[in-house]
């Protein structure tokens, strides 16, 4: 678990599954031989040999008066068609309520976008039903994101918005929102397209301080240095290199803490400039 503070904002980060290797289907240009000169992400985000390291987590926002789960990893029971991610059954809600936040007291979920990694537990299984897994609150997503999944299936990972996004709808927790939404005071909402139609990145706000939840539009760190690799994953890889340019140029060299979604611990860090003009994040 990690935990910053911005403002008055805590926010904490709760660890659903880890990986070391076996990511290069996500990014195929990271080749051990591309990643090894990046020197500065060993020991925390690539081993020595180039090997990338990648956490699939969440990241609460605690407000003093919300609180906010964002992006809800892969979750348990559910049938997916890729063997590390089937039928997982992991720590994750005990591990969220060490952390202080039982899942009956969030009040806000929110997903950067809908993929299978990031809605998962927005449901649990019981009695052989998929059921809000946080019942006092409302799941965020964003319109354009959730037309496009509607008709645009997840079919090479399993039902997707069958078991993990319909049952909210269903249930009536669902508001549809502008990628520019503005959560509540101190969290709002910007677009960062590319890795899907709606993605979006969170940016949170308190007593002059700024931290911003990257999503998918960085999957690694790796791409700080390389904002021209794209996912495998990206439903349009150009826009998801401009959009990584886009958010180096406005945050690069300021005091914005930058939270990755992927990121191994310690997962957050500032963006700064070589001497040869690549950006890199220092921790």
């Amino acid at each position: 678990m990690n935990r910053w503070q911005i403002g008055d904002v805590t926010i904490t980060r709760v660890v659903e599954v880890e990986a070391t290797g076996g990511t290069r289907f996500i990014l195929p240009q990271a080749t051990p031989e591309a990643v090894a000169p990046l020197d500065w992400m060993v020991p925390h985000f690539a081993t020595a040999e180039g090997r990338l390291i990648m956490s699939i987590h969440a990241l609460i926002i605690d407000t003093g008066s919300r609180r906010i789960i964002v992006d809800t990893c892969l979750g348990n029971d559910k049938e997916r068609k890729i063997p590390a991610w089937n039928m997982l059954q992991t720590s994750f809600l005990a591990d969220l309520e060490a952390a202080g936040y039982p899942r009956e007291t969030i009040d806000t979920v929110l997903c950067t976008h809908l993929h299978v990694d990031h809605v998962g537990w927005n449901t649990m299984l019981v009695d052989g039903e998929w059921v809000p897994t946080f019942p006092n609150a409302r799941y965020y997503f964003g319109e354009t994101e959730w037309n496009h999944w509607r008709a645009v299936p997840q079919e090479e990972f399993g039902d997707v918005v069958g078991d993990s996004v319909q049952p909210i709808v269903d249930a009536g927790l669902a508001d549809l929102v502008a990628m520019d939404h503005k959560v509540c005071d101190e969290v709002s909402l910007f677009p960062s397209p590319g890795h899907t139609p709606g993605h979006v990145c969170v940016r949170i706000l308190s007593k002059g301080e700024e931290a911003v939840i990257t999503g998918d539009s960085m999957h690694h760190p790796c791409q700080i240095a390389h904002p021209e690799w794209s996912s495998s994953a990206d439903t349009d890889k150009e826009a998801s290199r401009r959009t990584r340019e886009d958010f180096l140029a406005k945050y690069g060299d300021s005091e914005t803490l930058i939270i990755g979604t992927h990121f191994a611990a310690p997962t957050a860090g500032h963006l700064k400039k070589d001497e040869q003009g690549a950006y890199w994040l220092k921790i």
